[in-house]
């Protein structure tokens, strides 16, 4: 008996993904479904439901459930200077070359509430090449593209994001580039000003620019095999000429369609460089 609940649970789950994406244009067929499972257990409690047959009904028939929903489907966790080894590689090891072009455009794939793609901005900031660079700041949940967009972060978050600072080889105080006002920090208005924040689907959507860098941390491993492989082989051909990748600490291009496509640049901090001639 429990061994039929199980697989009748993983019917469900296949229904309503495929629900999802034929009603709402979002793909999470090629996820990780252990990993979705979890989080749509989670859902079910707040939804009020007892199985993922009635979240879908209320997901097909109720308008408001599925933005909803769609804040358990997607992984919004992040700090500022996450992995502060991985800012400082790039400060050290791909600044240098990034100072070689006279205009720079950088992609940020899944940025969630923004802590990455800011971490970007302030680093080339310090490192004097923010006026001449566009970020590309992308995801798939409209919710965290506006918290992203406002820079807008809770105070007590500050000190991890002081400290990952500092550590990233910070050439300022991370205190330069915010205001406190009642319990929170605003972000300095003038990094928005050069990062653009978009919808984007690493499952559905295509290439939209050529970029110099881009960076799409601790997001592949929510995915199945074939949706990495479709990932990197956007990013692949998103890269400009000898163009740099970077990944989490615990993603990696190995046994990947994509291996073949990129050198290792500082292996231990999973950056990557296109190889020449792609």
């Amino acid at each position: 008996m429990p061994h039929r609940k199980a697989r009748t649970a993983d019917i469900e789950q296949r229904l309503l993904i495929d629900a999802i994406f034929h009603r709402y244009h979002y793909d999470f067929r090629g996820y990780a479904q252990a990993s979705l499972k979890r989080r749509l257990g989670t859902a079910l409690h707040q939804f009020g439901c007892k199985t993922l047959s009635q979240l879908q009904d209320r997901v097909l028939h109720e308008p408001g459930v599925f933005p909803a929903l769609l804040e358990y489907l997607t992984v919004q966790v992040s700090d500022m200077f996450r992995d502060p080894s991985y800012f400082r590689a790039l400060r050290e090891e791909v600044v240098p070359l990034l100072r070689t072009y006279p205009s720079l455009k950088i992609w940020v794939a899944g940025c969630s509430a923004g802590e990455e793609v800011y971490s970007l901005a302030i680093l080339l900031r310090e490192e004097g090449l923010l006026e001449r660079t566009l970020i590309y700041a992308t995801d798939i949940n409209p919710h965290a593209l506006r918290a992203a967009e406002a820079g807008v972060f809770d105070m007590e978050r500050v000190a991890a994001f002081t400290a990952n600072h500092a550590r990233s080889g910070a050439r300022t105080s991370l205190s330069d580039y915010y205001t406190a006002l009642y319990g929170r920090v605003v972000l300095d208005k003038s990094l928005r000003q050069h990062i653009v924040f978009s919808d984007h689907s690493l499952a559905t959507d295509n290439v939209f620019a050529e970029v110099h860098l881009v960076s799409c941390r601790n997001v592949l491993i929510y995915f199945e095999r074939d949706l990495q492989n479709r990932a990197l082989g956007l990013f692949r051909e998103a890269l400009c000429h000898r163009g740099f990748l970077g990944l989490g600490s615990k993603e990696s291009l190995r046994f990947s369609a994509e291996s073949g496509s990129f050198d290792d640049f500082v292996a231990e901090d999973r950056i990557f460089r296109k190889k020449a001639g792609l």
